[in-house]
């Protein structure tokens, strides 16, 4: 883990307005995450874990501060070019895989190549390696239905690394498996931070998948409130 940050944010607030109802969600967030560095929040639902994930990965605008991605500030970029950045940038993995049911394990995971303008073969040659890597080198012409539960969530982390990003933001990763399930992904999400050098910042109730993180924030009422070390 170097000293150089990947992502942060200053001040970040968010409010929801809807006629007479003013929602204040988060109320000036702090935050950064360094190079290969793995982190979790934790917190009571509602306190605000999962909208700070969607702010810093650009799926929604703040209603002040800002978020700075590898240097890159988000208020001063724009659709595309915001867009060109989480692609590059960002991985996401969620607690419903969100693989696109249509399409095989290898098309799903090459997707963000494609996306990013890589030619097919160069993105299904990178897509088999990775999916080889963690353990669906058998699996990568099945569909997602095909697949067991496990199966599905290392398939979506494979589509989060495929760009080799800076930093994988999580929601419940493994909120939706076993236990002994949840202890393989755990391993292959340590795996591969330590291999590929990637930050993880990881929203999770699970106190074991919090114990492996170099860093555990609690957030309570729209705010971090502690910061406890791994």
């Amino acid at each position: 883990m170097s000293n150089s940050v990947i992502l942060q944010c200053r001040d970040l607030t968010k409010r929801y307005v809807q006629g007479d109802l003013n929602v204040e969600v988060l109320k000036g967030v702090d935050l950064q995450i360094l190079a290969g560095e793995r982190v979790a929040i934790m917190g009571a639902s509602g306190s605000g874990k999962s909208t700070l994930l969607h702010l810093l990965g650009g799926l929604e605008k703040p209603s002040s501060g800002s978020v700075i991605l590898d240097g890159y500030d988000y208020n001063q970029l724009r659709g595309a070019k915001l867009g060109r950045l989480r692609n590059q940038s960002l991985g996401f993995i969620y607690q419903f895989h969100h693989l696109l049911g249509e399409f095989s394990v290898l098309e799903n995971v090459a997707m963000p190549l494609l996306i990013a303008k890589v030619s097919i073969r160069e993105a299904e040659i990178k897509a088999t390696a990775l999916l080889k890597r963690v353990g669906l080198g058998h699996r990568i012409l099945h569909k997602p239905g095909e697949l067991s539960g496990g199966e599905r969530q290392r398939a979506a982390v494979a589509r989060a690394l495929i760009n080799k990003p800076k930093c994988v933001l999580a929601d419940e990763p493994t909120g939706n498996l076993d236990s002994k399930t949840a202890e393989q992904i755990y391993q292959l999400m340590l795996e591969l931070n330590q291999e590929l050098q990637v930050s993880f910042l990881v929203v999770t109730h699970d106190p074991d998948l919090a114990a492996r993180m170099d860093k555990v924030l609690h957030m309570e009422d729209g705010l971090i409130v502690d910061a406890l070390l791994g």
